[in-house]
């Protein structure tokens, strides 16, 4: 199937695409603090640069898109132009998340990742409250 966009519009597309306080992002940070819950942003220190760091539970949040990070649901599908290009860089996203993990497992800092998937509006409840549980335990 072809590309619907030229590639200057794809390009623009891709441009818009953030990196840090994206929508998940969002919606994660502002449930933790309606409980309470205090967090430092993106601490670039850190292996892999979290998302929220909380000193307090030695806990870290990494809150992942599905399609970035290659989650197994049903959100994610490897996209069929340029194959090759999307696999490679996909799977250097995991093979690179994992490394964080174990690197920041290895000072003691309990890591947490919640995908995109879990904050939709049916399952985000649920999931955030088992969040904040795994955090505060």
């Amino acid at each position: 199937m072809a590309d619907n966009h030229s590639k200057e519009v794809r390009s623009m597309n891709m441009s818009h695409i953030r990196s840090t306080n994206s929508k998940p992002e969002e919606i994660v940070r502002k449930y933790l603090f309606s409980r309470g819950l205090r967090y430092r942003k993106n601490v670039r220190s850190l292996p892999g640069c979290p998302d929220l760091v909380l000193r307090k539970y030695r806990a870290i949040i990494f809150v992942n898109g599905c399609f970035w990070h290659h989650h197994d649901c049903g959100r994610f599908v490897w996209p069929k132009s340029n194959e090759e290009y999307w696999r490679r860089k996909i799977q250097r996203n995991v093979e690179r998340d994992q490394k964080n993990k174990e690197l920041l497992e290895e000072q003691g800092w309990r890591v947490f990742t919640i995908w995109e998937c879990q904050l939709k509006k049916a399952v985000a409840g649920s999931s955030l409250a088992t969040l904040y549980e795994k955090i505060t335990k």
